[in-house]
């Protein structure tokens, strides 16, 4: 697997020119964006002040004429996009993927399936789940697969109304672990903890209904930044060996975001949140921002970067039974 500078060296060599010419792309796409919603917006105003101003209930027609536009805007805006974003992806993102490993395979509008995130047992059963930027391959013998993932929880409001909340954005990865287990271990990020102290913070992490036994590992450090919950205690420490958990924090670490972790039917589940959709082509910022392409880059590199983080290739000996209670 190719290295960050490695990467950084080939999206230059011999991805640059193409993302000259997406540069030239990507303005005129911001100029038709901004002018046809400047004309529809424009349209808009005219209509209100000639029929709609002099209502009894004109802020009603006034906040509809808003909702309308903004709704408007969205959908004209990944119209406009479509194109441009598939191209992109199949011209950089995708040769990107290769460089990185050939063995990789890379599908832009598929994405992790529902039931895989729901098996994970990390978030709630989502009402709405899509996603994109499928990666699905193999690293030595590991097989791993990632996507984009945006998951959403119906609700209605103090009036009634249907809203959705956001239970997860960001990158989400599936690996195989490198040894066998029966229960299931799951691992958040510890905001009690963190905001209330130990003594409180570790009472409310108890307290925590909706997950499995609260598990104390011996990791300080681990434990002032993870909260583990499983069914089975002794497996749980037979998966967070010492060299794990500092692999697990040195992770954390790399990523700069909230990750969630669990270990369910010998698989590992991580969840990054970004709180945005990866990979994804900007047309308000130039495209030739080193800081843009150093996220594309670091963030294909990092997914991949657990196998060898977490040691998940090495099989040789830890690649057996849990010893039961």
């Amino acid at each position: 697997m190719k290295t960050v500078e490695e990467l950084t060296s080939f999206y230059y060599s011999s991805l640059y020119k193409s993302l000259e010419k997406f540069e030239e792309k990507r303005k005129k796409l911001r100029f038709k964006i901004i002018f046809v919603l400047f004309i529809i917006f424009w349209n808009m105003v005219i209509v209100y002040f000639f029929f709609f101003y002099n209502k009894a209930n004109n802020t009603d027609f006034l906040t509809f004429f808003l909702v309308a536009f903004f709704i408007l805007s969205s959908f004209l805006f990944k119209y406009f996009k479509r194109d441009y974003r598939n191209e992109f992806k199949e011209k950089i993102i995708k040769p990107l993927i290769k460089e990185l490993d050939p063995n990789l395979n890379y599908s832009a509008n598929l994405h992790i399936q529902k039931k895989d995130f729901i098996n994970s047992l990390l978030f709630e059963k989502p009402d709405k789940f899509n996603g994109n930027d499928f990666i699905l391959g193999q690293i030595d013998s590991t097989k791993i697969q990632f996507s984009d993932v945006h998951a959403q929880k119906r609700y209605k409001d103090s009036k009634g109304r249907t809203k959705y909340l956001t239970l997860f954005q960001g990158l989400f990865i599936i690996a195989d672990f490198n040894k066998n287990f029966q229960g299931r271990t799951i691992i958040l990020p510890d905001f009690a903890q963190n905001a209330f102290g130990d003594f409180i913070g570790s009472w409310l992490q108890s307290k925590n209904q909706a997950r499995e036994e609260l598990v104390k590992m011996d990791n300080p450090d681990f434990e002032k930044e993870f909260v583990v919950y499983s069914n089975d205690q002794i497996e749980a420490r037979y998966i967070l060996s010492h060299s794990l958990m500092e692999n697990l924090l040195k992770f954390k670490k790399k990523t700069k975001h909230d990750i969630s972790i669990s270990f369910v039917q010998n698989n590992i589940y991580l969840a990054i949140n970004y709180d945005k959709d990866l990979f994804e082509p900007t047309v308000f910022k130039s495209l030739l921002n080193e800081e843009i392409t150093k996220e594309y880059i670091e963030t294909l590199v990092l997914a991949l970067s657990i196998v060898e983080q977490l040691k998940l290739n090495e099989r040789l000996w830890s690649r057996k039974e849990p010893i039961n209670s």
